[in-house]
């Protein structure tokens, strides 16, 4: 198993988690900085990332060919991860009422051109 190495935390949300007999806590999400991925021999990037209060704490890290499709699949990745251990834990999470806890993001592009 790796071990990573949060590093700098660039970003950081809050869930609500509420179990089956009522009872509330709070998940917390942290991504850190991207950075080239010192094992790589192609010059790829790495992105940490880690949930806390729902089970494992350990560090884990999603890989790109830079530095953004790293954080993006971080993100992903912490979506996926997050409703998984929310399964298996019997707990419900939520942020703002927001399916897959405000990380996918599709924006309606067309309202936001210029002339």
């Amino acid at each position: 198993m790796t071990i990573y190495e949060l590093g700098a935390v660039i970003a950081e949300r809050d869930l609500e988690s509420t179990a089956e007999n009522g009872a509330r806590g709070t998940v917390t999400i942290r991504v850190g900085t991207p950075h080239p991925d010192p094992l790589s021999s192609n010059g790829d990037w790495c992105c940490p990332h880690q949930i806390l209060g729902l089970g494992d704490d350990a560090v884990g890290a999603s890989f790109g060919v830079d530095s953004l499709q790293a954080l993006l699949l971080s993100v992903f990745g912490l979506r996926v991860e997050l409703a998984a251990r929310a399964e298996r834990a019997g707990v419900s999470l939520d942020w703002f009422g927001m399916t897959e806890f405000g990380l996918t993001v599709a924006p309606d592009v067309a309202g936001l051109t210029r002339s």
